[in-house]
């Protein structure tokens, strides 16, 4: 398909970039564009970020933090949520993840989108006596080094591929290459991501997709829908709340996170999805993704007063968050060998329409079947260290 290549963007070059639309160029739709901008001010300050109009939505990239998504927007409403950080996106440089026992990561969480990983996704802890991996890895607060953006002139679909680099002297050294492919009035990202193991030995690597959610979708009342196959709390904190895992209560002050982890059922292709629906189901998010490249899904639910974040985490994964011994154990970290690569395709999907919230649970229905799930009432073995016995 012929393309339009706008800019290729390397480390050490200018980013002076212009704005693009239908009049500059060819194949752009009227009422799309592009524009890179460099963000001025607070924390902010010298961060790149890519804004994207599909005419249905405008949806901020952060080729700085890991090729995360900030936020989308489409008249007068938002998708993402109401972080307690403030005035973000915060620069990577200013979040030391070694603050505040490992948990320094959490100091520039506001994302819509943001990557957990390559090399840890869980809590902060050591492996095996080693050196301590703090909470949810380095990728989200790494830059790229390379950004791309191009235009299919036959569709006008924009495509977005950002190169991000995880590596160290004696240590990982992991390659994320991003695509975003968008579509001109559709409010739906389709996500394309490789991971290539850089080094000369084989290597295990962990990725999970903290997808976040909160007002106007998450509100009391608000669902989540998906098939699933077999659950589990991943503490005792998060049992407590089995008979209501699935569903969303108003903010309340001091509440305490829960965490439910889950295998879900598939298609004759191994596909699969879960839907995050407003209290009056005329709002939504849904997340399509294949089992066989991210066999895991996790729900956080942190419903706590609005000021403290009152959201909830739509989570596809290879594997769960817990530490990255135990999930070597259970077999659930991806090995690449020597120049090996792992490739995912997945999409999210903002849904401003009744009839596509309707459409998206009936499909739901027909994967979850007639089979009633496996639904474990305390942390169970096979999906947290954090078990009751």
């Amino acid at each position: 398909m012929e393309q339009s290549a706008l800019c290729h963007w390397e480390s050490g070059q200018g980013t002076e970039f212009p704005a693009w639309n239908s009049e500059t160029v060819p194949g752009l739709p009227a009422g799309c564009s592009l524009h890179l901008v460099h963000l001025q001010g607070g924390l902010s300050r010298g961060m790149r970020a890519l804004d994207i109009n599909t005419g249905a939505m405008v949806l901020r990239v952060l080729p700085d933090r890991g090729m995360g998504i900030w936020k989308a927007w489409h008249k007068g409403e938002f998708l993402g949520w109401e972080s307690p950080v403030r005035n973000g996106p915060v620069h990577p440089a200013l979040v030391n993840q070694e603050r505040r026992a490992g948990l320094g990561w959490l100091d520039g969480f506001d994302e819509l989108l943001c990557r957990c990983g390559l090399a840890s996704v869980g809590p902060p802890g050591k492996e095996e006596g080693q050196f301590p991996f703090t909470l949810h890895g380095r990728i989200a607060n790494l830059p790229a080094w390379a950004l791309e953006l191009q235009v299919n002139r036959a569709d006008g679909k924009i495509v977005v591929r950002g190169t991000v680099d995880e590596c160290s002297l004696f240590d990982h050294q992991f390659r994320l290459t991003t695509t975003y492919t968008l579509t001109p009035g559709s409010s739906r990202i389709d996500i394309s991501d490789q991971v290539q193991n850089l080094s000369a030995k084989t290597d295990q690597f962990q990725l999970l997709y903290h997808l976040n959610v909160g007002r106007p979708i998450l509100e009391n009342g608000s669902r989540v829908l998906a098939p699933v196959r077999e659950l589990s709390p991943q503490t005792p904190r998060a049992a407590d709340g089995i008979d209501s895992w699935n569903q969303y209560g108003a903010p309340q002050q001091g509440f305490a996170e829960q965490v439910y982890l889950m295998h879900l059922q598939g298609d004759s292709n191994r596909n699969t999805l879960a839907l995050l629906q407003s209290a009056d189901r005329k709002r939504g998010v849904a997340v399509r993704f294949s089992l066989d490249t991210l066999p895991c899904f996790t729900v956080w639910k942190n419903t706590g007063a609005v000021e403290e974040g009152y959201v909830t985490g739509l989570e596809p994964a290879t594997c769960f968050p817990n530490y990255r011994g135990f999930e070597r154990e259970s077999g659930r970290l991806r090995a690449l060998g020597p120049g090996e690569a792992w490739r995912s395709d997945w999409s999210v999907e903002w849904l401003r329409d009744q009839n596509q919230i309707q459409q998206t649970e009936a499909e739901i229905q027909v994967l979850a079947g007639r089979e009633n799930p496996i639904i474990h009432r305390t942390p169970h073995h096979q999906f947290t260290p954090q078990t009751m016995e």
